[in-house]
């Protein structure tokens, strides 16, 4: 007798949806998920938590992204990530660094400097501790670009754009222009470099650049153009009239708000804010969004489907915050687990709190809906 679908694939029902218009994550939820990452990335300098960060920013990547073009621009961020680790470690190089040390790795000639340039040098003695302190300082920058792009490769730029307060649409239709743009331009550049090689004509070189230039400009600048102007045509630039006080009111708070945001995350990113930048972070977001409402009491234009927010956009989101909230945690309680010392030079430990805290970012490998690639090969191996 052969068993049923239904019961010979038991664990079916704790699989993800397979990803569609009406179930996929909104934008917010991968965007929140990113930043809890990247702020567990700047409250350490451990080389083992930022690979293990990394590593949780990759797979999820790695089994959650579509095949839009958008979303193959994460290896364009490690390659950024890589080059920041080497600029960081050239500077420290040529242009030294106040880490002292006692482990000269070469010396390189000292270029004199004016009197006015104190504390400034260019060349000079070079240790194994200050170069330690530039890697250390460079992959925590270059992690931080890595959860950036993670986010850039999972949510999508259009329903990210959908989902701007009111108070914002007038400026979409200026960002819509502008991430039109460039995919525009590089579709245009693959079909006239496809369309030389076909007729036998060369695709390299200054002159097939000048050939190509102009029409590839021209042809990506018109239908970005043409995409503002339907937004337009339908009314997405629409305002209404409200009272002036009102407007003012509005601004205050916005701009407020704003200010309030960003030093409140200058403080979580600070280890000696950390105290007042929850605060001030919470403030600013009440008052911006209490300032995007009221602005918004402008936009006559209707939404058309909305993205909604269910349990597992929630947990997505909550996931990325729960790293950051442990991370922050772990920093108060153990700050040499999490920052290595340099000098004299110590090798990093592997922390298993922190470590365990971080693996809460895979959850949306889990919960999120699969892309239909992903479902297929699952299916594959059901059979």
């Amino acid at each position: 007798m052969t068993a049923s679908p239904r019961t010979a694939r038991p664990g079916r029902a704790l699989r993800a949806p397979v990803a569609t218009r009406s179930n996929a994550l909104p934008a917010g939820a991968w965007w929140l998920w990113a930043l809890g990452l990247a702020t567990a990335a700047s409250r350490t300098s451990n080389p083992l938590l930022l690979g293990l960060l990394v590593g949780v920013a990759g797979y999820v990547v790695a089994v959650r992204r579509t095949d839009a073009p958008w979303a193959r621009s994460y290896g364009a961020f490690i390659r950024i990530g890589l080059f920041v680790v080497g600029v960081r470690l050239l500077f420290s190089v040529f242009l030294g660094s106040p880490i002292p040390g006692t482990h000269t790795v070469f010396t390189l000639p000292e270029v004199p400097l004016p009197d006015w340039a104190q504390g400034v040098r260019i060349g000079g003695r070079v240790t194994a501790e200050q170069m330690l302190f530039a890697l250390y300082d460079g992959a925590k920058l270059a992690t931080l670009l890595i959860c950036i792009g993670a986010a850039n490769s999972l949510a999508n730029p259009a329903r990210l754009l959908k989902s701007l307060p009111g108070a914002l649409y007038e400026a979409g239709v200026a960002v819509v222009v502008a991430m039109t743009f460039a995919p525009n331009m590089v579709a245009d550049v693959v079909r006239l470099r496809t369309a030389r090689r076909l007729r036998g004509r060369p695709t390299g070189g200054i002159k097939a650049v000048l050939q190509i230039g102009l029409p590839v400009l021209e042809g990506a600048l018109e239908r970005s153009v043409a995409v503002a102007a339907s937004m337009d045509a339908r009314g997405y630039g629409r305002t209404a009239q409200v009272p002036p006080a009102v407007r003012r009111t509005t601004n205050v708070l916005v701009l407020g708000g704003l200010l309030g945001v960003c030093a409140g995350t200058y403080g979580l990113l600070a280890t000696q804010g950390a105290v007042y930048g929850l605060p001030l972070l919470l403030a600013g977001l009440v008052a911006a969004m209490t300032g995007l409402r009221l602005g918004g009491a402008r936009s006559v234009r209707t939404r058309y489907r909305p993205d909604r927010w269910g349990a597992r956009a929630w947990l997505v989101a909550g996931s990325g915050a729960a790293v950051a909230a442990a991370m922050i945690w772990a920093g108060s309680a153990d700050t040499a687990a999490l920052h290595p010392g340099v000098v004299p030079p110590t090798a990093p430990v592997f922390p298993l709190w922190p470590a365990a805290a971080v693996l809460i970012g895979l959850l949306p490998a889990v919960v999120a809906p699969a892309p239909s690639a992903v479902a297929v090969a699952d299916s594959e191996e059901d059979q």
